[in-house]
């Protein structure tokens, strides 16, 4: 049985629930055997993310030998984040993101169209999906898309036990560095001859005389590319494993698709595919009343939050209805670095849930399949997902 003092793994959802439960009643704010500080509750949660001044965004600030990755937004802190995040909003626009719901619908027609009765979801669509739309929305060729999955599948791979140790910043870098060489030659070609790709914009995006270098639109790029296709893909089995777990949501949006994104909003809070955000603090400081000193790392389960009774009434049910988005909606973040990609992750989920609708009715998860297997690190969702279509009706796309 696991004790409080020790995290059970992502597979077990069950028993990290349980755990969750038991410290946001009887230890909100504790540090574990590597000095890493963990927040429980929700309220707590928010605060943490929405005071960049005392809790850092940069990791590097408490890893040993580990320095500041230029253009990586998450990890770069106001004032700085205010005028990066301007130049990249300008060239990742809102309009950039809906104008691409009609290549995402096709997309997941053709992927669907391959689709037997009894298949992997992650390997059929929730995987391939978005790798597509976002490489084909920074201008990336179609055959170094499967490189793209080998690269962040490696990365969640990447054993965490202490994200403090240095050795871990090295092996992370192993993986990033060739990735992220690969995106800097493009943002050269690009800056050289732009065309109309979103890398194209990046490289010649200007505001308030600020712009962008090869190397910070390449780690933005690179930030993008990885986790813009994660959260789809971890996100997109979780809505189907958890409308499997409760049947009358499928027959409900079916009834009205409209009520797809309430659905997608809520598995976002139920399962949130990154389930724990970092922040190093910047100064001793307390939470909850607990003093916390300067210089260490401080992990915000976002996962805990979302089940805190005191934000969300019977937090444990899944509930679309209840309208669990704008400030409490966690899952993407919160304050200045909420998540630029979050527009895009909803689109393509509901575009998606909207057309397994359309071809199959309903989908049900293959609990006896031996390919069903869960992260047991970093993200909370299935690596592989059987499903069977529960209808055989077929509509052509």
């Amino acid at each position: 049985m696991t004790t409080i003092d020790e995290v059970p793994g992502m597979a077990d959802e069950t028993a990290l629930l349980d755990w969750l439960g038991a410290m946001r009643e009887k230890q909100p704010v504790w540090q574990d055997q590597y000095g890493v500080w963990h927040v429980f509750r929700h309220a707590d949660v928010q605060t943490v993310l929405r005071d960049t001044a005392t809790f850092s965004s940069d990791p590097n600030r408490v890893i040993e030998g580990a320095s500041p990755t230029p253009g990586m937004i998450h990890e770069i802190d106001p004032p700085e984040h205010r005028a990066l995040r301007k130049v990249v909003s300008s060239a990742f626009t809102p309009r950039t993101i809906s104008d691409l719901e009609p290549r995402i619908r096709e997309v997941t027609r053709s992927l669907l169209a391959d689709a037997g009765e009894s298949f992997d979801l992650v390997d059929v669509l929730a995987f391939p999906l978005p790798v597509t739309i976002v490489a084909e929305l920074l201008g990336l060729p179609q055959m170094d898309h499967e490189q793209f999955g080998d690269w962040s599948g490696a990365l969640v791979d990447i054993q965490m036990d202490d994200p403090t140790d240095p050795a871990l910043a090295e092996r992370i870098a192993d993986v990033l560095n060739p990735l992220t060489a690969y995106l800097k030659d493009r943002c050269a070609e690009r800056r050289a001859d732009p065309g109309d790709d979103l890398i194209s914009r990046l490289v010649l995006a200007e505001v308030d005389g600020r712009a962008l270098d090869d190397e910070e639109a390449a780690n933005f790029s690179t930030a993008l590319l990885l986790a813009g296709h994660i959260t789809t893909t971890v996100l997109l089995g979780n809505i189907v494993r958890t409308l499997d777990e409760h049947p009358a949501h499928w027959d409900a949006a079916a009834e009205d698709p409209g009520r797809i994104p309430a659905i997608v909003e809520e598995v976002l809070r139920y399962r949130p595919p990154f389930p724990q955000m970092q922040r190093t603090t910047t100064k001793a400081t307390e939470v909850a009343g607990v003093p916390i000193p300067a210089d260490v790392m401080v992990n915000t389960w976002v996962l805990s939050a979302n089940r805190d009774s005191d934000a969300h009434a019977d937090p444990d049910r899944f509930d679309p209805s209840r309208k669990s988005g704008g400030a409490a909606q966690l899952s993407f973040g919160h304050g200045v670095h909420f998540c630029l990609g979050a527009p895009l992750a909803r689109l393509e989920n509901r575009v998606a849930l909207e057309e397994i609708i359309a071809r199959f009715g309903r989908l049900a998860v293959d609990l006896d399949d031996e390919r069903l297997r869960h992260f047991d690190q970093i993200v909370l969702g299935t690596r592989h997902l059987p499903v069977l279509a529960a209808s055989s009706s077929r509509q052509s796309a």
